[in-house]
């Protein structure tokens, strides 16, 4: 008996399907995936078909109205994806679904792009004379005429940007029979702009061979699993992707490789592409949505084989998958911050599951939960130690800067032997990268008659200076105000406002200053606002138009450049000041990613860590590149305080403009849940979140510890679905939560 229920999910808060009857002439044309048009109360609304029935068990079934002319948006293996989820996240449904289909996908309307196609007719025959009288009379079709002469076919776009001719222009020509016009789609592609040569794959090192061959063995295997590469930076973990997801194309599958940061995808993409040309397609949230509709339709259409983006790409439509591709796995950039709060790792080691495809992890610093999982056997590890040609370490230096500023009295930004490192690299024209993870250029503005820091209206953190525009932001709600003249302490009102700490505007003024020649550049997320800014920046720097780049993390990991030999990193203590369980293993891999950055080219390298604290065991390891020291001090403090990997954490979070509200609902959740949770888990607080304001929401939070998220998600679940939040009061719920924040 065909189906004649579909069952529904809406894009309405409601974590729930519902059922609707088929009606005759819509049979054969609902499939699982389709979007279809339905009754929901008093309106109308879309859906997603989640499953076909033949039976429903409610009584008098509303009818569809009709199915959206589009093919099905998702099939049964990433249904089961958005399932598990959502079960696993503790995420509405509708949240999973969304999560796994771009919004421009699923918008009404969205379709392909069409514009004005001009085209030369095979009876076209205008005379000299007839081109001759153009000229004279309409200069401007005449351009476009002799453009499209030499193209044949070209859009009216083009002419009109070429030429100044308008559409009327054409449309003359056209009654002319000079061209015809004619309205064709057009395949919107990123990086059209980029000028990609092709590239052949370079002959492998041992290591590599070995890693490709595990990578290949798992693909093979009945049930694929999961390869771990803990190769040193540079050497060559991208060239082993690029030959692996080779071995899948030859097995007529795809492939998705992800990276954690925009800033690397324009340099992947060009890799990528000079290795596998078009079928290759790119996902990430700087795309417009037509572009991400263009990409995705081409995934789906089987058009683009190998898919390459951030966080999202994870659930590009790629049929048959066979390898899923992780870089620099151990990211926080691969966790989502909305429901459902999915780390795409996680996620991806799932779809493999789920999908019968191998998953490579790869990172020079791998996180402690996933270098874990290899050494209990769960992952098949494997390790890399050498950089590609035996290209050498770079010489790490650590420079004490307790003795910088006893010498001079003050705090130095740039130590003695940081400058003349710098200075001898633009004597040999060389490049340089300096890393402070802080953007702006001060971090505090303060009084110092009273010490009252200027902190911002709508969050509980403070104000950070930033020079140009003369103005003082927030870098949590974005607010803006001018820096003032007095101090804002009633009791005080003094004068002379002081800017205090350090952010990446300063550095690049100070080193303007030392270095007034050389060429400067600054990568924050102050100047990455634009479209292809990322791409622009580090594009002029390979062309070696920048002398030295100035950044935060963006410019930490990933980014491959010859003629880099120096890097200094400017307050390496910033990150272990964070009052997180993770700040060492943050600092260890910032610091070691860092450094990765010297030295790739055949000139060895060279790199300076400025810090306070030069014995702390994540500085010292990333000075001696050693992540098995590092690993084994750590998890043994980890076990101890049984923190993750020897725990799950999840952090239960409520938000609202009354902190009495807040505070009062977060206690009687918490008093509930608490009386239902088995004793094996730990619920601590409720308790002010460590940023405890944030865009005028007042943050109370819980955190709930268990050797198992099965041990306390159950009840978590049921509490929520009974659970009456008053109004304005927001709950969030943060399964395997990456800190306490």
């Amino acid at each position: 008996m065909p189906p004649v229920v579909a069952r529904v999910i809406t894009d309405l808060a409601l974590d729930r399907e519902f059922d609707y009857a088929i009606p005759p002439e819509l049979r054969g044309q609902v499939h699982l995936g389709s979007v279809v048009r339905i009754p929901f109360g008093r309106r109308r609304a879309r859906g997603f078909v989640t499953a076909l029935l033949e039976r429903s068990d409610f009584p008098d079934l509303k009818s569809l109205e009709g199915v959206v002319d589009t093919p099905p948006l998702f099939d049964a293996s990433m249904l089961r994806l958005a399932r598990w989820m959502a079960d696993y996240y503790v995420a509405p449904f509708e949240s999973a679904i969304a999560a796994i289909l771009p919004a421009a996908v699923r918008r009404e309307g969205a379709r392909h792009k069409k514009q004005f196609i001009a085209r030369l007719p095979g009876e076209c025959t205008p005379t000299a004379a007839d081109e001759a009288a153009l000229a004279r009379k309409a200069p401007k079709q005449a351009a476009a005429w002799t453009m499209l002469k030499e193209h044949r076919e070209m859009t009216a776009a083009q002419l009109s940007e070429l030429t100044g001719v308008s559409l009327a222009g054409l449309r003359s020509l056209e009654k002319k029979k000079w061209l015809a016009l004619e309205k064709g789609v057009i395949i919107r592609d990123p990086y059209a702009r980029m000028n990609i040569l092709p590239t052949v794959p370079p002959p492998f090192m041992a290591e590599q061979q070995a890693a490709l061959e595990a990578i290949r063995d798992e693909m093979a295997a009945p049930k694929p699993g999961v390869v771990l590469i803990h190769g040193v930076t540079g050497s060559g973990k991208t060239e082993i992707y690029l030959a692996a997801i080779q071995a899948a194309l030859d097995a007529g599958k795809g492939a998705i490789a992800l990276v954690p940061e925009i800033s690397l995808t324009p340099q992947t993409m060009e890799r990528f592409r000079g290795r596998f040309g078009d079928i290759v397609a790119v996902l990430h949230s700087h795309l417009s949505d037509g572009e991400r509709h263009d990409e995705w339709q081409r995934i789906a259409a089987g058009q683009a084989r190998v898919v390459v983006g951030a966080r999202s790409a994870l659930f590009a439509p790629v049929r048959p998958l066979g390898l899923l591709v992780v870089d620099e796995e151990h990211e926080p950039a691969y966790k989502q911050d909305e429901a459902p709060r999915y780390n795409a790792r996680d996620v991806a080691v799932m779809r493999g599951h789920l999908e019968g495809c191998a998953v490579v992890l790869g990172s020079a610093t791998p996180s402690l939960e996933s270098y874990r999982n290899a050494r209990d056997g769960k992952y098949r590890l494997v390790k890399m130690e050498q950089r590609v040609d035996c290209r050498v370490m770079p010489q790490v230096r650590v420079v004490d800067m307790r003795i910088a500023t006893e010498k001079t009295g003050r705090p130095q930004l740039l130590s003695q032997e940081l400058i003349e490192a710098v200075r001898l690299r633009l004597d040999r024209v060389e490049q340089t990268i300096l890393f402070l993870n802080r953007r702006g250029y001060a971090t505090t503005v303060m009084c110092p008659a009273c010490g009252v820091t200027e902190t911002c209206p709508n969050c509980s953190v403070k104000m950070t200076y930033h020079k140009s525009g003369e103005t003082m932001m927030c870098h949590v709600c974005a607010a803006i105000r001018p820096v003032p003249s007095r101090c804002a302490n009633p009791d005080c009102r003094a004068p002379n406002i002081k800017m205090a700490g350090v952010g990446t505007q300063r550095v690049e003024m100070a080193v303007h200053k030392i270095f007034p020649r050389a060429r400067i550049a600054r990568m924050d997320s102050d100047t990455t606002g634009g479209k292809h800014s990322h791409a622009d920046i580090l594009g002029r720097f390979r062309r070696g138009e920048i002398d030295i780049l100035i950044g935060t993390q963006m410019i930490a990991k990933g980014l491959d450049f010859p003629h880099v030999t120096l890097v200094g990193v400017i307050q390496a203590d910033l990150s272990l000041q964070m009052p997180d369980f993770r700040a060492a293993e943050r600092t260890f891999q910032l610091l070691t990613q860092v450094a990765g950055r010297a030295g790739r080219g055949d000139i060895p390298g060279e790199v300076f860590i400025q810090t306070y604290t030069p014995f702390h065991p994540a500085v010292q390891s990333a000075r001696n590149a050693h992540f098995e020291n590092f690993f084994d001090q750590e998890i043994e403090v980890r076990r101890e305080m049984r923190y993750p990997p020897f725990t799950r954490l999840t952090t239960v979070l409520f938000r609202g403009l009354d902190e009495g509200a807040v505070a009062a609902c977060a206690k009687d959740f918490a008093d509930q849940l608490r009386a239902t949770l088995p004793r094996t888990v730990r619920l601590t607080g409720p308790a002010p979140a460590p940023l405890a304001k944030a865009k005028n929401h007042f943050r109370i939070q819980f955190m709930l510890w268990a050797s198992a998220t099965k041990e306390y998600v159950p009840p978590l679940r049921a509490l929520l679905k009974d659970f009456k939040l008053p109004k304005g009061v927001t709950i969030a719920v943060n399964v395997d939560a990456l800190s306490l924040t």
